[in-house]
């Protein structure tokens, strides 16, 4: 992949500040966009554009191929008749730095039901016509994903495999009766789609307006209570009643000493194999639509991944299986030709999984914040050690800011506190950061390295503490909430990564 040398900031579309509770794609968000352009950034990177489910973590989604229809736009429905003024107007009192996801559910499916009651009214044709122009090209998704949600909320949320046995597990005549008793239900679904993608599409391009690449993600795993799942239970790993057999996670590392379980069941990749990937290569030409560039999350996984007995209460006990390797990335590669994927090669990578990388072109990524340990003399991760086809952040979304790193956050990772205190003398000394602001120290460092891409949290720009942590891993409250408000983009920190873009050659 031809990267060519830029910078940009990570920052979820949950976490733009706005009137309505969470983040949303309408004038907030291009508002954002300039942010970035008059900063100098040429990349904007999000996590993934999914629906989330459980503990509304956007990598336990109800869909790979869906989009998060609460990042829907009220201001955009009104601006398409869709909404009344006083359904924009008279809104709850919201947090305005954190989400608080039940609040802000309950109003927007309200807004939600009124646009789409509204949209079934309109004498706006070309706006119904679009709509069934996507409602056809998306069908071999949209039509398992209306289905899938209308059915979870016919039967009160529960997991598919909880449901009465014969939808649970696809009886055609069954579905087809059930089917007709949630018709509203199943449209809506689709109307709430086809204005997500109408709404995301129309910001991408305004990206693409000023130079700005959208990086996406994609999770190398799915969630158990999903779509995907529920509708191709012949593609995981999972018994008669379909719970996984096996399941995802990692091995004891840096964030946890247990390991990791997410749970994730894993994919039958013999089975996989023999229908060409299909299922995969249609996820990537549907994430090529909505971004620019996709970052792979957990790319060790497709050479060897972390197996674990669905039974087991950690991570501790799994083992490591060969993941699909050379054959998936060459049918991917036949399918598609060369596609524009960063690896996110971090955690426990053996030589096999840097061969795979290299082979295919793809960039790794390094993280500044992991650059001091205490075996980290000759670390991949310290600037000076940079290779050029590489994406460098000063951290990711599991990681804590630069501020709450540097005072040796709560919760920060399995690091004793001497640890802690050896790691930011260390980090001190490189990068010669004695002072009031690490995090400029640290964007700085990236800034002037070999690396291609070089990407800052945003919460690292505006130089937040632990407060505004994004996620701590193998924890399940009070993630994915943070967000930033509309006082802090301010010029001078525009200004302050244009220098930086200019003086470094970005």
């Amino acid at each position: 992949m031809k990267m060519g040398r830029k910078s940009g900031v990570l920052l979820h579309p949950t976490s733009i500040c706005g009137r309505y509770g969470i983040g949303d794609l309408g004038p907030e968000a291009y508002h954002f966009v300039d942010f970035l352009y008059n900063s100098g950034q040429k990349l904007w990177q999000v996590l993934p554009l999914n629906p989330p489910g459980y503990g509304e973590s956007p990598y336990q989604c109800y869909s790979a191929f869906a989009g998060n229809i609460m990042l829907i736009s009220p201001d955009l429905l009104f601006e398409d008749g869709l909404l009344k003024k006083n359904d924009i107007t008279d809104i709850p009192d919201f947090a305005t730095d954190r989400v608080e996801f039940g609040k802000v559910k309950k109003f927007k499916n309200y807004l939600l039901k009124q646009a789409y009651d509204n949209f079934k009214k309109t004498q706006n044709h070309g706006l119904s016509d679009n709509f069934n122009l996507f409602c056809a090209d998306k069908a071999w998704w949209l039509e398992d994903y209306a289905l899938f949600m209308s059915f979870k909320n016919l039967f009160g949320g529960l997991d598919w495999n909880e449901w009465e046995k014969n939808i649970a597990f696809r009886d055609k005549s069954a579905m087809a009766g059930k089917a007709e008793a949630v018709r509203y239900e199943i449209e809506s679904q689709k109307f709430r789609q086809y204005i997500f993608f109408r709404q995301w599409l129309k910001i991408k391009e305004y990206c693409r307006e000023k130079d700005i690449s959208i990086i996406g993600d994609i999770p190398i795993f799915v969630s158990q209570d999903s779509a995907d799942v529920w509708s191709h239970p012949e593609l995981f790993r999972l018994d008669e009643e379909g719970y996984p057999i096996v399941v995802a996670g990692v091995p004891p590392d840096y964030f946890c000493s247990t390991g990791q379980l997410w749970g994730n069941p894993i994919y039958d990749w013999e089975k996989m194999k023999t229908l060409n990937y299909r299922w995969w290569i249609d996820r990537f030409k549907n994430m090529f639509e909505l971004v620019d560039i996709v970052r792979l999350d957990h790319f060790r996984g497709f050479e060897a991944y972390w197996e674990v007995s669905a039974d087991e209460e950690t991570a501790v006990n799994g083992k490591w299986v060969n993941g699909p390797g050379d054959d998936f990335f060459n049918a991917v590669k036949s399918a598609l030709g060369e596609v524009p994927i960063i690896a996110e090669n971090l955690g426990v990578i053996t030589q096999e999984v840097e061969e795979l990388r290299v082979k295919f072109g793809f960039p790794g990524m390094a993280i500044l914040q992991f650059a001091f340990g205490r075996d980290s003399n000759n670390s991949a991760f310290r600037p000076h050690m940079f290779e050029k086809n590489l994406a460098a952040y000063t951290g990711t979304h599991d990681n804590n800011t630069v501020i709450g790193w540097w005072k040796g956050g709560k919760h920060d990772s399995t690091r004793s506190a001497r640890e802690i205190e050896e790691e930011r003398k260390r980090a001190e000394m490189y990068l010669n950061a004695a002072g009031s602001e690490p995090n400029w120290a640290f964007i700085r460092a990236l800034m002037v390295s070999v690396a291609d891409f070089v990407i800052f949290p945003l919460q690292d720009v505006l130089g937040l503490g632990g407060e505004a942590r994004m996620n701590t891993p193998s924890t399940i409250r009070g993630n994915w909430a943070w967000r930033y408000t509309k006082d802090m983009l301010k010029d001078n920190l525009s200004g302050k990564l244009k220098d930086f873009c200019v003086i470094y050659g970005r």
